[in-house]
């Protein structure tokens, strides 16, 4: 499937076929895809919680209760569920991390570009820690970026998925400990075959058109 056609059948389900499991193989690919994507000065914030089993889609379901509850079936019906969290914090460590790994990928020719890699990253992140005060809110940005991914990458792979912004960030937080490890829920992605119920999956896609959205200089 062409990207395009990709982006134009895209849609988010809005009721999942509980019988259907997506393969893993394809699984795999948009956990690549989700792996390789792009992110201010490759700062990668992100952590990717994935529920495929009924036992630990349950525990997801627990971010989706009471004012939430119109996502609980999404969570529960669907083959897999991803929790995407974010670093509130550019914690010294890991951005150590990154510059090893970026080393032993072969990125740096000599010392000289590693420093300038270390230094411009510092700078950036500084700027948003100090300058901007917005640290985890500029994280999140980038956090966002993959979830765009994997649902583009979802439905060239012929399968549907559902973001979801309607869950109970602090219940996700304390049931899988994400505070004591630098980081906070953000988003939820469901992933699977919708259902023959789900009226979203016949409605025509609608946006606007390209000359109203669009200024080409």
């Amino acid at each position: 499937m062409d990207i395009v056609k990709a982006s134009q059948q895209r849609y988010s389900a809005k009721a999942y076929d509980p019988a259907r499991q997506v393969p893993e193989e394809i699984m795999q690919q948009i956990y690549e895809v989700l792996r390789n994507s792009p992110s201010s000065v490759n700062s990668q914030p992100w952590h990717f919680i994935v529920a495929s089993t009924p036992e630990a889609k349950a525990r997801l379901a627990k971010g989706v209760q009471g004012g939430y509850a119109f996502n609980e079936a999404k969570v529960r019906d669907a083959s897999h569920v991803i929790l995407f969290a974010t670093r509130v914090e550019a914690d010294a460590a890991f951005l150590d991390r990154i510059l090893d790994k970026e080393e032993a990928d072969g990125r740096f020719a000599d010392d000289t570009v590693r420093g300038y890699s270390s230094k411009s990253r510092q700078h950036f992140t500084n700027l948003h820690r100090y300058t901007y005060k917005d640290l985890p809110q500029w994280y999140e940005k980038q956090v966002y970026i993959a979830l765009g991914n994997a649902m583009l990458a979802a439905a060239a792979l012929g399968v549907d998925s559902t973001p979801m912004e309607g869950i109970d960030v602090g219940a996700l937080d304390a049931e899988l400990g994400l505070q004591e490890q630098g980081l906070s829920s953000l988003v939820m992605l469901s992933i699977g075959y919708h259902a023959d119920s789900d009226f979203n999956a016949k409605l025509p896609k609608s946006r606007l058109p390209q000359e109203e959205i669009f200024t080409f200089l």
